[in-house]
């Protein structure tokens, strides 16, 4: 894989993002302001995702694609108010509602996949494939004390020993991989060196691509991973300038990444014969809905698209928090169905399903 050169300007570009310490937590991924050109295609609208349907679904990755593994207690995705909008209750979902994985499920027309955490409930639960993310974290360890994705993926290989899933089950299943920053975001806090990020970004692409074939290399035929969404658009980067303006520094991050991912999805495409790998551009579709503030198909109006709809009452809590007494130290908005956001960086419900729909007329 032939890898960019950093020029002068890139490399002040680098410098500079060390000054944005935009620790994700438990929270992860993030979106994009900018000036990608809307389609309005609504004959796509109907069309599917994918042009195959699998089966199976195996997820990996992050809180984008989290439905319910993470539970160490710095996990908001089990604290009220998270799971308002559904199913009606915190149930591990980083957000009010569904997440990506929920609406990748709904395109291939299964229901979402059991966390990996609740698999002993009984084998029948696995017939829809199995959800190995943990909030918080990325190909590397992170900040967050769960399983990073080489792990996951050790998980995913003792089910397979068990025999449960046969291998025309696996050739018939689909793999979504979701990275989301927190390598990131880790490397930031952590006091890395400006003149590393280049080199980091290089190790975490080249480690997520040696997941991806090792997830192939088990017998599931297709493999799909997300893009990195523009990080410098998270709310958490953006309330300096009350929710009005992204951090492109950030943003020049997120380019370097995802040239590197595509290039390096185009080479093992080339090396299979086939289009066993694909990227869902997460990239594109957060822009344009940030750009059209959600006026697509089937979505709502987002006023501000980069304000969250729940917040801690200071930079010293987020949303969910509450102080020694259990009182709460948050607010909410009075309906998530008008806001992307959830909190400082996950997209609610009607933000995912916005995101979704563009992703449909990006086919």
């Amino acid at each position: 894989m032939i890898c960019p050169v950093m020029d002068k300007q890139q490399k002040l570009v680098f410098h500079i993002f060390l000054c944005f310490s935009f620790l994700l937590l438990l929270s992860e991924n993030t979106r994009v302001y900018g000036s990608s050109h809307h389609h309005h295609h609504h004959h796509h609208r109907h069309r599917p995702l994918f042009n195959f349907r699998p089966s199976k679904l195996f997820v990996f990755g992050d809180s984008y694609a989290d439905t319910g593994n993470n539970r160490n207690s710095l996990a908001s995705s089990w604290k009220v108010p998270y799971g308002i909008t559904f199913p009606g209750k915190p149930a591990g979902r980083f957000s009010d509602g569904r997440v990506l994985t929920d609406f990748i499920a709904k395109s291939l027309g299964i229901k979402s996949p059991i966390p990996y955490r609740w698999r002993n409930v009984g084998i029948e639960h696995w017939k829809n494939g199995m959800n190995f993310a943990y909030g918080g974290t990325g190909v590397f360890p992170t900040l967050a004390p769960d399983p990073n994705m080489t792990t996951q993926i050790d998980f995913f290989q003792d089910i397979i020993h068990k025999k449960i899933y046969s291998e025309s089950d696996l050739c018939s299943s689909m793999a979504l991989v979701s990275v989301a920053g927190n390598d990131y975001s880790t490397y930031a806090t952590t006091n890395g060196s400006p003149q590393g990020w280049q080199p980091f970004i290089i190790e975490v692409v080249n480690q997520l691509v040696t997941n991806m074939k090792r997830i192939h290399g088990m017998g599931v035929n297709k493999v799909v991973v997300t893009a990195l969404q523009p990080l410098g658009c998270l709310p958490r980067s953006t309330f300096t300038s009350s929710f009005q303006q992204c951090n492109g520094t950030e943003n020049e991050l997120v380019g370097f990444h995802n040239l590197l991912l595509q290039q390096a999805v185009t080479k093992l495409n080339n090396e299979t014969k086939d289009s066993t790998f694909a990227i869902l551009d997460l990239y594109k579709a957060f822009m344009a809905v940030f750009k059209s503030k959600g006026k697509t198909p089937g979505s709502s109006q987002f006023e501000n698209p980069l304000k969250p709809c729940c917040t801690g009452i200071s930079t010293e809590y987020g949303c969910g928090s509450v102080d020694a007494n259990g009182a709460k130290k948050y607010v909410v908005c009075d309906d998530p169905e008008t806001t992307f956001f959830w909190d400082t960086v996950h997209p609610t419900q009607e933000g995912w399903r916005a995101v979704y729909s563009a992703l449909l007329q990006e086919q």
